[in-house]
C-alpha cells in the first residue's frame, strides 16, 4: 500500500513523540579531573617505571637468595618513602628466607584501609641461566619481569599517579611485599604471621600478581577479574606392609604395600574429585625398601620380583575453592586410607599449604567497583575468572578476614620459565585501573 503525504505525517508525529518520551541511554561516566590527572601521570612516567623494572629484574632474587631479596627491598624502600610511606623490613631468616617489606601510609581517619600485596622473590635462583632484562618493543623478558616485579612497579606507578592527583594524601594503605611467595619459608606459620595480621587490619585487599586474559567468543583477548583462588596443599601417603616370599602374596602375609597404595590412589581418583577440586599424584615409589629424599622431590626404592614389597610412598597435591571443600576432601581421603588392606597399614599426612580464596559476595562487589572504573576508562567490564585458571597466592592468607581482588598486575606469558615475557602496555593499563580503584575505595568510609 502506498501512503499519501498526510498519512505519512500522521504516522511520524506519534513516533517522534514516543522517541522524546523514552529515556536516553546513559553514557558511561567520564573520569573526574583527578582521575584524568592519574591517567596522564601513568603515561608521563612510563620511562621511569620501565627503568625501575629493569633495575629490579637485573637483581637476582630467587626465593632462597637472601642477599638478593634484601637488595631488591633496598631498591624499593626509597621509592615508597618518596611517596610518604613508612617502610619496615620484617626479617625472616629464621624461616630460611630474607624477609618482607611493609610500607604504611596513614590517611584520613575513618577511611577504608587498603592492603596491597605483591612479592620480591622469583623462581629463578642465582644458578639459573635466565638473569637479565631485555626488551623488544612492547614486550620485555627477564626473571620476574611479570611475576612479580612487574606487579610491584604497577603498584608504584599507581601510587605516584594518586600522589599527583592528590588522592594519596587521605588514603590509608599498607603495601606488603613478601620475600618468599614462590617458596614459602618454614615454619609457614611464622612466614605468614605478619601478612595475616595485615589482613585483619584491612578493609580490602588487592593482589598485584598477573592479569589473566582469555580468548573471547570472537577470539580476541578478554581481561578477567579474579575474585577467587584455589588452595594448594601437599600430601604424603606412606604404606607399610608385611614382607615375605612372593609365593605367599594374597595369603597370610597379605597383598604387600604396592597393591595397597594402588588401591588407595584409585579410590582417591574415583571418590574425591568434584567441581573446583583437583587431586594430583605427582610422585610414587615402592619395594622392599623405599624412602623420600630431603627435598621430598625424589623417591628411592629397591626390591626384587620375588619379595612382597614392605613399603610404598606417594606424594601429591590437593586444590579446593573453600575451607569447607578442603576439610571434606581431607576427611574422604583419610577415610579411604583407614579402610582395611590385607597385611598393610597406612598414614596420610598433609603439609602447611596455601588456603583458598573463596568467591564471596564481598569479592564480587569489589569486582563491580573495578568494573565501574573500567566504564570510566571506556573499557569493557571484566568477567569473573574461573578460579581453576590460576594458581594459589599470598592473598589467600588474608581471604578469610577481608574482601579481595587478585590479578591487578600486568599480563604476561611464560611465567616461571626462561620465556617469561610481560606485555609492557598492560603495566600502564593496570596502573590506571589500580589508581582509580584505590582512590575511590580510599574515599569510602569504613
Amino acid at each position: 500500500m502506498r501512503l499519501t503525504r498526510p498519512a505519512v505525517r500522521l504516522l511520524i508525529a506519534p513516533l517522534a513523540s514516543l522517541a522524546l518520551s523514552l529515556p536516553a541511554l546513559a553514557a558511561p561516566p567520564a573520569p573526574s579531573p583527578q582521575e584524568r590527572t592519574m591517567i596522564a601521570t601513568v603515561d608521563k612516567e612510563q620511562g621511569r617505571t620501565l627503568a625501575l623494572l629493569e633495575k629490579l629484574v637485573n637483581q637476582n632474587s630467587g626465593s632462597r637468595n637472601i642477599a638478593g631479596n634484601k637488595a631488591v627491598i633496598a631498591m624499593l624502600t626509597p621509592e615508597f618513602e618518596a611517596l610518604g610511606f613508612k617502610v619496615t623490613f620484617l626479617p625472616m631468616e629464621q624461616t630460611g628466607r630474607a624477609g618482607h617489606l611493609l610500607a604504611t601510609h596513614g590517611g584520613a581517619k575513618g577511611a577504608r584501609r587498603l592492603l596491597l600485596i605483591g612479592h620480591t622473590d622469583t623462581v629463578f635462583e642465582p644458578d639459573s641461566p635466565f638473569q637479565k632484562f631485555t626488551r623488544a618493543g612492547d614486550k620485555a623478558m627477564g626473571p620476574g619481569v611479570a611475576d612479580d616485579k612487574g606487579g610491584v612497579v604497577t603498584i608504584l606507578a599507581a601510587l605516584r599517579a594518586m600522589q599527583a592527583a592528590g588522592t594519596l594524601k587521605g588514603a590509608n594503605i599498607e603495601v606488603f611485599l613478601t620475600g618468599d611467595e614462590e617458596d614459602a619459608g618454614d615454619p609457614q606459620s611464622a612466614a605468614r604471621a605478619d601478612l595475616i595480621a595485615a589482613g585483619k587490619r584491612a578493609d580490602a585487599a588487592l593482589d598485584f600478581e598477573g592479569l589473566v586474559r582469555m580468548a573471547g567468543a570472537d577470539g580476541k583477548p578478554v581481561d578477567m577479574g579474579s575474585i577467587a583462588r584455589r588452595s594448594a596443599f601437599s600430601w604424603t601417603l606412606t604404606v607399610q606392609a608385611k614382607s615375605g616370599h612372593s609365593s605367599g602374596v594374597f595369603g597370610a602375609d597379605g597383598d604387600g604395600a604396592i597393591y595397597a597404595l594402588a588401591r588407595m590412589i584409585a579410590a582417591f581418583r574415583a571418590e574425591v574429585p568434584e567441581p573446583n577440586l583437583t587431586l594430583n599424584v605427582g610422585l610414587m615409589g615402592g619395594g622392599a625398601l623405599a624412602a623420600l629424599d630431603a627435598d621430598q622431590a625424589r623417591v628411592s626404592a629397591s626390591g626384587k620380583t620375588n619379595i612382597i614389597p614392605a613399603k610404598a610412598l606417594a606424594r601429591g597435591d590437593l586444590r579446593t575453592l573453600s575451607p569447607e571443600q578442603h576439610a571434606a576432601a581431607v576427611a574422604k581421603m583419610q577415610a579411604i586410607v583407614a579402610r582395611p588392606y590385607p597385611g598393610a597399614t597406612a598414614r596420610l599426612a598433609f603439609e602447611d599449604g596455601y588456603p583458598p580464596m573463596a568467591p564471596t559476595q564481598a569479592n564480587k562487589a569489589l569486582l563491580g567497583k573495578l568494573n565501574a572504573v573500567n566504564a570510566a576508562l571506556g573499557l569493557p567490564a571484566m568477567p569473573a575468572l574461573d578460579p581453576a585458571k590460576r594458581g594459589a597466592g599470598d592473598i589467600s592468607f588474608v581471604a578469610a578476614d577481608v574482601p579481595g581482588l587478585a590479578g591487578l598486575g600486568p599480563a604476561s606469558s611464560g611465567d616461571h620459565t626462561p620465556a617469561e615475557t610481560v606485555d609492557v602496555s598492560s603495566i600502564w593499563l593496570q596502573a590506571k585501573r589500580a589508581a582509580l580503584l584505590m582512590s575511590r575505595l580510599a574515599a569510602e568510609k569504613r
